[in-house]
């Protein structure tokens, strides 16, 4: 079940609609929503500790002595660590540094996914106004 990872907003469309499939799938096995099991999930074999610990870590999802294991919440409820946890996986995925990852692709994607909930949009610049 493993997926082709890019840097573009299909993929990241394709990224969060799994995130959720996913999120449903473990709640009808009643199986823990959490970094450590999704990425098994979808990485299969390459989901190794190192991998995992990498990805939390970038996703600042820091929690010592076993990283990985603390539980999701919904992704259409509460996006931002989900966004954050899309970064890293396309971050380490693909070798990309922090800053060369699309976040307004993420963002557009995750409106597109769920277009009932509010955008997130953490970049955002205030307009000031103009006199």
């Amino acid at each position: 079940m493993e997926i082709e990872i890019k840097n573009t907003q299909a993929c990241f469309v394709q990224l969060w609609l799994r995130l959720e499939r996913t999120r449903q799938l473990f709640m009808e096995q009643y199986q823990h929503y959490c970094v450590r099991r999704v990425l098994q999930l979808w990485f299969g074999d390459k989901a190794t500790d190192d991998f995992i610990w990498e990805v939390c870590h970038l996703a600042s999802i820091d929690e010592e002595p076993v990283y990985g294991y603390d539980l999701l919440p919904e992704p259409s409820l509460f996006p931002r660590k989900h966004r954050e946890l899309l970064r890293a996986i396309v971050q380490v995925t693909l070798g990309l540094k922090k800053q060369q990852v699309r976040l307004t692709d993420i963002d557009k994607a995750y409106s597109i996914v769920f277009p009932l909930s509010t955008p997130i949009n953490v970049n955002k610049k205030k307009r000031t106004k103009q006199r």
